[in-house]
């Protein structure tokens, strides 16, 4: 008989069946509805479901208590106002044959007073936590008891809601906060020893098992210390554990590795984005598995399904997370039963969820556009009923790929012209920076599935009017993208652009880096210059600090590199002009904030404030469309297709041949406008 892949082994957990070994373990995406979650939030995760998952866990960080407001977009499990939401999602999931849980915590000192019912932040110790700045009140024995018992009324809410299973959040929250002697410095029976700082977890779950009863999965994601400096240390992590194994209150662990002192730091350890080696902590795991015997969990950059099938094969854990491989491709265990796992989109780790979590609002996958508007864009591209026609895709960057892909999903008829004799555009470039080297996961996806759907790619050919026109199309799209932006202030001309250095231009010497644009391209770019060695770095900003629109995912490890290299860091200044002066080039700054002016020498000086749309071959071929050129936008954000405009092709067109903005807002324009056709 063949072998059972050991992905697909069934496993018991406190008698609960699982299909399979995989999982998506809890976080919190954001698309809360009033701190319920509604239809967003199930459709997200039944994707999953449909897709094949084992064990969909949601919920990250539920609120259980009135003084533990939501910062992230949290559920809010305080009241039986959930219960119905959780009956609809329950039935919503188990129609697949998935389990699911939610995941509930109290922040303690993780969160802010100026939100929900402006409750004062309370926590073991008066310890400040850095990122949400609130300083808590120490907490008496009227707040133990008060939060230990809202932690076992919300697990009960779990219970009545039908789902399967609750896993109470400890690192960095309120237990673990209770656990860690740089924040619990209590003298009383909950601070001091071992024993002490333990005790409210340990009576948290006993009154959590309590409420739900033994057949109820109950489950603690927890620290498993020794990687990171001021973290709970290993030993004190594998002590705990075997405390809570003695109690028999808990079904399985969690394990996590992440900073419970100084939360700036914790998302970068414990969702590392892509500068991170894949799954950097299944050794830590390892030897936890060695001491303590529990049913284990650990999901942490386990993007492949060789490292996942590794990680169950060798009884380093039971279940294996794949939760943002999951939100770059739900459908990933369906693909592997199918043997398509070539076909399986890859999760590049660059971060973009959790980012937009801290900065937007709502968790989105950099390069899978339909996760998270499942409403609107399905996962799979369904076929059009209409007749095929002929596509021509001018670019073959992101957008240009996802127009070409989806267009060909629909049934249609589709030339891909490329100038280069690659495709993948500018992502190809960014991925040259060894901290974005993973981004040629997209590139390479999307390229795949373009030759694997039959599309009929011209490479080295720069398309004008009368390569277009010969094609005699129905539909033109131009995803030509943009070239840097160094013209909008003068002498813009004598600097280089990131494009020139990541293309494999020298560059030593005094160096100046100026970043008018705050996302990666700048930081990234003083990062392999570092690496590269020979230059002394000075970054000139007018935003207020390095990588002004990254989140927590990212922007910690770009400053701790920017740091460790010895760069100067200048924000708040504005470039006017650069001049030569002599073999080197001077650059002349304004104050945003009414500060002195500023002139800077260097030898090289790079620019980094966008693109300009090249598009002058949708220009010369607008008066020809039936269009005119025009995307409806009205149409476009409501899921319609584009309106008739009569005889001829229509011409459109997507991404940074439009306006300077991401891979994401690149992928999205093909998406929705080509899933309509």
């Amino acid at each position: 008989m063949a072998k059972i892949d050991p992905l697909l082994q069934p496993f018991t957990l406190n008698g609960m069946p699982l299909k399979n070994r995989i999982a998506s373990t809890p976080h919190a995406p954001a698309y809360a509805d009033k701190g319920m979650p509604g239809e967003r939030y199930q459709l997200y995760h039944e994707e999953k479901a449909k897709g094949g998952i084992g064990l969909s866990m949601f919920g990250g960080s539920s609120c259980v208590s009135a003084d533990s407001p939501s910062v992230f977009g949290q559920l809010d499990v305080s009241s039986d106002r959930v219960i119905p939401y959780f009956q609809e999602f329950s039935n919503r999931m188990h129609q697949y044959g998935t389990a699911l849980m939610c995941q509930i915590s109290h922040l303690g000192r993780r969160t802010t007073w100026n939100s929900g019912d402006w409750l004062p932040v309370v926590g073991p110790s008066r310890v400040r936590e850095p990122a949400h700045r609130g300083f808590p009140k120490e907490m008496d024995h009227a707040d133990i008891r008060r939060i230990i018992g809202d932690y076992a009324a919300a697990a009960l809410r779990c219970k009545k809601g039908g789902l399967d299973g609750v896993e109470i959040l400890h690192n960095g929250h309120l237990p673990g906060q209770f656990l860690a002697p740089e924040l619990n410095l209590r003298t009383d029976a909950y601070g001091g020893s071992f024993e002490n700082r333990a005790r409210f977890a340990l009576e948290l779950f006993e009154a959590v098992r309590a409420s739900v009863g033994a057949g109820f999965i109950v489950g603690i994601r927890m620290e498993i210390g020794g990687a990171i400096d001021g973290a709970v240390k290993a030993e004190e992590s594998v002590r705990f554990a075997e405390a809570l194994r003695a109690a028999g209150t808990v079904d399985y662990v969690n394990l996590n590795v992440g900073q419970s002192a100084h939360d700036f730091e914790l998302a970068e350890y414990a969702v590392p984005a892509m500068f991170q080696k894949l799954a950097p902590w299944l050794s830590h795991v390892a030897e936890f598995r060695r001491e303590v015997d529990f049913p284990v969990i650990h999901a942490c950059r386990v993007s492949d399904l060789a490292t996942a099938r590794y990680a169950v094969e060798e009884g380093i854990v039971d279940l294996i997370g794949m939760t943002r491989a999951h939100i770059a491709d739900p459908h990933l265990v369906r693909k592997m039963i199918a043997g398509d796992e070539a076909r399986i989109r890859p999760c590049v780790g660059a971060g973009y969820c959790i980012d937009r979590i801290y900065g937007e609002g709502e968790a989105l996958c950099l390069h899978n556009v339909a996760t998270g508007r499942e409403k609107t864009v399905p996962q799979i591209v369904p076929k059009s009923d209409k007749p095929a026609r002929k596509i021509v895709v001018v670019g073959g960057g992101p957008a240009g790929m996802e127009a070409a892909r989806v267009s060909a999903e629909r049934g249609h008829d589709v030339v891909l012209f490329e100038a280069a004799s690659q495709l993948g555009g500018q992502v190809r470039i960014a991925a040259q920076a060894r901290v974005r080297k993973d981004l040629i996961g997209i590139t390479d996806w999307l390229a795949g599935e373009v030759e694997a759907l039959g599309v009929d790619v011209r490479f080295n050919t720069y398309a004008g009017e009368d390569e277009i026109s010969g094609e005699n199309p129905d539909i033109v799209i131009v995803a030509t993208g943009g070239l840097p932006d160094t013209d909008h202030f003068p002498g813009g001309a004598l600097c280089l652009n990131a494009w020139d250095v990541l293309g494999g231009n020298k560059v030593e010497g005094d160096v100046l880096i100026y970043d008018d644009n705050g996302q990666h391209q700048g930081p990234s770019l003083a990062c392999e210059l570092i690496e590269r060695g020979g230059s002394s770095i000075r970054y000139v900003t007018p935003d207020r600090s390095v990588a002004v629109e990254m989140g927590a995912s990212n922007y910690p490890m770009y400053i701790s590199k920017l740091h460790n290299g010895g760069v100067q860091v200048t924000p708040d200044y504005r470039i006017t002009r650069v001049e030569q002066d002599g073999n080197a080039l001077k650059a002349f700054f304004t104050n945003d904030y009414g500060g002195p002016a500023l002139e800077l020498r260097a030898d090289h000086i790079i620019i980094e404030h966008g693109t300009v749309p090249l598009d002058e071959v949708y220009n010369a071929m607008r008066p020809a469309s039936s269009n005119q050129g025009v995307t409806d936008v009205g149409a476009l954000i409501s899921g319609q297709a584009q309106p008739d405009t009569g005889e001829g092709f229509a011409l459109y067109r997507v991404g940074d041949a439009v306006a300077s903005r991401n891979i994401h807002a690149a992928i999205y324009d093909a998406r929705r406008l080509c899933q309509t056709l």
